[in-house]
């Protein structure tokens, strides 16, 4: 497959997790907003910090390393699917040890709320934990898909998943109530189980058919799908086993960055279960367009920059067109979730205290909601950028660059920590998201100097993405003056009239911003239409 076939799969995939990321967020917020009118904001925190805490730690840490290494590994020509079958298999196993163990630490080890105001707890811990090592049973399916670029499986899978889980939770908090933890218990279940019936249904289909004999798909039956030996070959590659163990490794340390808060939250008691409650939500709302925009992204290039370029290979030892096609991608990328996290960042300023009370009313905008809203407005534009340069950098490192990285993110992850503890205690939540800037900010300036120096002996300056024109900045300053005024001027307390002239003022200033972009970034335009959106490339092929 060429670097363009990759880059317009790679896209394509772009593309349809993002719509499937609008989707699932669109989903929770509707969900969120319905729940809070039923359910105490106690439960809230049990369930979206502790128990979600419980699950993700089990799914990261069993499975993510196993990803990024056998994705890496299928991108070169001296693979077996076989051996990669058999290393994903592994993940179930590791999954059951972590299930077990952090069954242990959240029943015996932390905090249990009071059961007359979260029943059920304990069997939840179990419930949840069963559901992660569930998920797992579709990991050599998943990594499958990705790796062959079967774009809509995994949208209509997660989709008709979210549906069910949805439809469980909504018909149970208004019917059923008092079954508390359960409740989301069930769902949660049903959400894995969901996911694991779509994609093995799609493969029991898939295998042996007609289109799979013309992709030339390397499996050719169900019993494929399970672990066993070929003749002649070891039971695993010991290579990118060896790799796996660098990625896990590394992914310990990313889960505590990615997850910290959360962390502190639950094992040092910071905060109380209905703080927690409230600061998920506003978390949640904050993170939104970070999710379904950056994140697909994210996962979508590593791909394509894990098949184009070969790993821990210079430049000059990197195919020319492959290595020009991924200089442009990341610069373009770059560009890309630079302008929409500065987007969000200042219109995120004057609307925080407006949506937080149309979403949750005084509940969420009154106290520190509105100041935290702005706050992670600006992380989201630390989030954006690191999640591009982290995701070139994973994919161009060899395994020793790869265990140095490790101990950069040792040293991130204990500092975190610390800060997050001691900023959580002067400034309380907001001190969380403080912590989250601090840390990402290393983070971006660690991936920079990797970029700069990988390129630096080449004629590509990919980080010439991070410049936007000087036209778009003066459009988003004066924006972030207007928008800050109509604030104070307008808003919150005057009515819906004069909510909707601050609105009416935002839109227009978003509009002159969206006006400078086009007449300034027409590279990141072009980019946008051609790779971005697989519709409008349809149309003009």
């Amino acid at each position: 497959m060429s670097s363009q076939d990759v880059l317009k799969n790679a896209s394509t995939l772009a593309s349809y997790n993002v719509l499937l990321q609008v989707m699932f967020r669109v989903f929770t917020f509707l969900l969120n907003a319905f729940t809070l009118r039923f359910v105490s904001k106690e439960l809230i925190g049990v369930v979206n910090v502790r128990l979600t805490l419980l699950y993700s730690t089990l799914v990261f840490l069993s499975r993510e390393a196993f990803r990024r290494a056998c994705l890496s590994g299928v991108s070169g020509t001296n693979h077996s699917w076989r051996q990669i079958i058999n290393l994903l298999w592994l993940t179930l196993p590791l999954g059951v040890l972590w299930a077990a163990l952090l069954v242990c630490v959240w029943l015996w080890l932390l905090e249990v709320p009071d059961p007359q105001t979260i029943p059920y707890y304990g069997p939840a811990v179990v419930l949840f934990a069963l559901s992660g090592v569930q998920e797992l049973l579709a990991e050599p399916l998943w990594v499958l898909a990705q790796a062959h670029m079967f774009v809509r499986l995994k949208v209509v899978a997660e989709s008709l998943a979210m549906i069910a889980k949805c439809s469980i939770t909504v018909v149970l908090v208004v019917f059923a109530r008092e079954w508390g933890l359960y409740i989301f218990s069930a769902a949660h279940l049903v959400y894995t189980g969901s996911v694991v019936l779509c994609y093995a249904v799609y493969f029991i289909r898939f295998l042996g058919s007609k289109e799979a004999a013309e992709k030339g798909f390397p499996l050719h039956c169900v019993g494929d799908l399970l672990p066993c030996r070929a003749d002649g070959e070891p039971l695993v590659d010991w290579t990118l086993a060896r790799l796996t163990w660098s990625f896990f490794k590394q992914s310990f340390l990313k889960q505590i960055l990615t997850e910290g808060e959360r962390y502190v939250m639950t094992f040092l008691n910071v905060l109380s279960f209905g703080d927690q409650g409230v600061y998920d939500i506003v978390n949640n709302l904050g993170s939104m367009v970070a999710r379904f925009i950056f994140l697909p992204i994210e996962e979508s290039f590593y791909i394509f920059f894990a098949k184009v370029l070969q790993r821990g290979r210079d430049v000059k030892s990197q195919k020319r067109e492959d290595i020009a096609i991924a200089a442009e991608v990341l610069e373009c990328l770059l560009k890309l979730v630079l302008v929409v996290g500065l987007i969000i960042s200042v219109f995120g300023y004057a609307y925080s205290h407006l949506a937080l009370d149309i979403y949750g009313g005084s509940l969420l905008s009154s106290g520190a909601g509105p100041t935290l809203l702005r706050c992670y407005s600006c992380y989201v534009l630390l989030l954006a950028v690191n999640g591009v340069t982290e995701c070139f950098v994973f994919a161009a490192m060899s395994q020793e660059e790869v265990d140095k990285y490790n101990l950069v993110m040792l040293a991130l992850s204990v500092s975190f920590l610390f800060l997050s503890y001691m900023l959580t205690w002067w400034s309380g939540s907001v001190g969380f998201i403080l912590a989250n800037c601090l840390n990402m900010g290393l983070r971006i300036l660690h991936s920079l100097l990797y970029i700069h120096q990988y390129f630096q002996s080449s004629q590509w300056k990919p980080l010439r993405g991070l410049l936007p024109s000087p036209f778009l900045l003066l459009a988003l300053a004066v924006s972030g003056v207007v928008t800050a005024l109509s604030e104070g001027v307008f808003c919150c307390d005057g009515g819906w009239s004069l909510r909707l002239v601050h609105i009416g003022v935002g839109a227009t200033c978003l509009l002159g911003v969206f006006v400078a972009i086009l007449l300034t970034e027409t590279r990141l335009i072009q980019f946008i239409r051609t790779q971005l959106l697989p519709q409008y490339r349809k149309k003009h092929t």
